[in-house]
C-alpha cells in the first residue's frame, strides 16, 4: 500500500514539475516575443514653403519671352445670360494681347503645352489646348451655371494680368438630355448628338458632374481655385504648387486687405500674404485635401456664392 503511494507521489511531482517547467519556458517566450515585435509608427507629414523648383526654373528659359506674356481672352460662346437647350456647352474663346509667342497647344510627345484652364461652377477645372475648336462640356444638367477661363502654362501656373481671367453666367434647358441636338436661345445648333457628321478628330471637351452655380456677385472680391488637382506621381509629387485667381481684391502684400488661407488635411492654417504661386516640399504618400479660403483683415470668409472657400482632393504618389 505505502509502496504505491510512493509511486503515485513520485509521479505527480513529476508532472508537477514538468507543468512548471512548461510554463516559465512559455513566460520567457512571451516576454523574448514582446521584446522584439516592433510596430512601425505611421508617417508625418512636415510641409514647407521652397523655391521654385529648377526644372521649372529651366523650362522657363527654354521658352524664351512667353513667361512675360501678358494674354488676354474673350469669351465668344457661351453668351452672357445665354440660355442654352440641350446638355452639350461649346466654350469657344479669342486670345489677345500681348502674346510674345505664347500659344496654347499640346506637345503630341509630352502631353504638356500652354493650355486655358475651363472651370464650370466651382467643379475642378479642364486643360484646353487647341482653341481653334470649341471646347466641349458635356451632360450639362438645366439650371444656371457659371464659367470662368484664364489661361496656363504647361505645369499650370496661371498668366495673372489684366485681361487674363474671364467670366460668364448662362442657363441650360433641358440639360443632359442627350437624344436632342443642343442650341442657343435664337435656336442656332450648337450640338447635335443625333447626327452622323463624316469622321473627324475628338473634339476636346469633357464629360461634367452634376452642379449649378452660385450665387455670384461680380463686384465682390472672388478666389477661383486653380491647383493642386488629381494625382501626383514620382518627380511630380514634390514639392506641388498652389495656385490661384483672384478678382475685385488685393492681399495684403499687394497692398489690399485681403489674406488666402490654406489648409492642408487637419494641419493649422497658414496664409498667403501675395498673389503669386507658391511651392510645399514635404509631402508623404497617400491622399490629401487641400483647402482655400479668401478671408478679409480679421481672417474672416469673405463668401461669394461658395466660390471663395474651395477643398479639393488629391493624391500623392513618389
Amino acid at each position: 500500500m505505502n509502496r504505491h503511494r510512493n509511486i503515485f507521489l513520485v509521479a505527480f511531482s513529476l508532472l508537477a514539475a514538468a507543468l512548471l517547467f512548461a510554463s516559465c519556458a512559455t513566460s520567457t517566450d512571451d516576454k523574448s516575443t514582446t521584446a522584439t515585435t516592433t510596430v512601425t509608427p505611421p508617417a508625418t507629414q512636415t510641409l514647407a514653403l521652397v523655391p521654385r523648383p529648377q526644372k521649372i526654373a529651366d523650362l522657363m528659359k527654354s521658352r524664351g519671352e512667353q513667361d512675360q506674356a501678358m494674354p488676354t481672352l474673350k469669351i465668344v460662346s457661351p453668351a452672357k445670360d445665354a440660355v442654352i437647350n440641350g446638355s452639350t456647352v461649346d466654350v469657344k474663346l479669342d486670345l489677345g494681347g500681348d502674346l510674345k509667342g505664347y500659344m496654347p497647344h499640346k506637345d503630341p510627345n509630352t502631353g504638356k503645352g500652354n493650355h486655358i484652364h475651363v472651370i464650370l461652377d466651382n467643379q475642378p477645372y479642364e486643360a484646353y489646348y487647341e482653341i481653334n475648336e470649341p471646347f466641349e462640356l458635356r451632360n450639362v444638367i438645366a439650371g444656371k451655371h457659371t464659367l470662368r477661363v484664364f489661361p496656363s502654362r504647361p505645369w499650370h501656373e496661371s498668366y495673372k494680368n489684366d485681361g487674363a481671367f474671364q467670366l460668364v453666367e448662362f442657363t441650360v434647358k433641358g440639360g443632359g438630355d442627350t437624344a436632342k441636338p443642343t442650341t442657343t436661345n435664337s435656336g442656332q445648333t450648337m450640338a447635335n448628338n443625333n447626327s452622323s457628321p463624316a469622321p473627324k478628330p475628338t473634339r476636346e471637351g469633357k464629360d461634367m458632374a452634376s452642379s449649378t452655380a452660385g450665387a455670384l456677385d461680380a463686384t465682390k472680391p472672388l478666389l477661383t481655385y486653380s491647383r493642386p488637382k488629381g494625382e501626383y506621381k514620382t518627380e511630380d509629387a514634390d514639392p506641388i504648387m498652389i495656385d490661384f485667381w483672384l478678382t475685385g481684391a488685393k492681399l495684403k502684400s499687394d497692398g489690399g486687405d485681403y489674406r488666402v488661407r490654406y489648409i492642408v488635411d487637419d494641419d493649422d492654417a497658414k496664409y498667403i500674404d501675395k498673389w503669386e504661386a507658391i511651392w510645399l516640399s514635404g509631402w508623404i504618400n497617400g491622399k490629401h485635401s487641400v483647402r482655400l479660403e479668401l478671408v478679409d483683415k480679421d481672417n474672416k470668409p469673405v463668401d461669394n456664392g461658395g466660390y471663395n472657400t474651395t477643398t479639393r482632393e488629391i493624391t500623392v504618389m513618389k
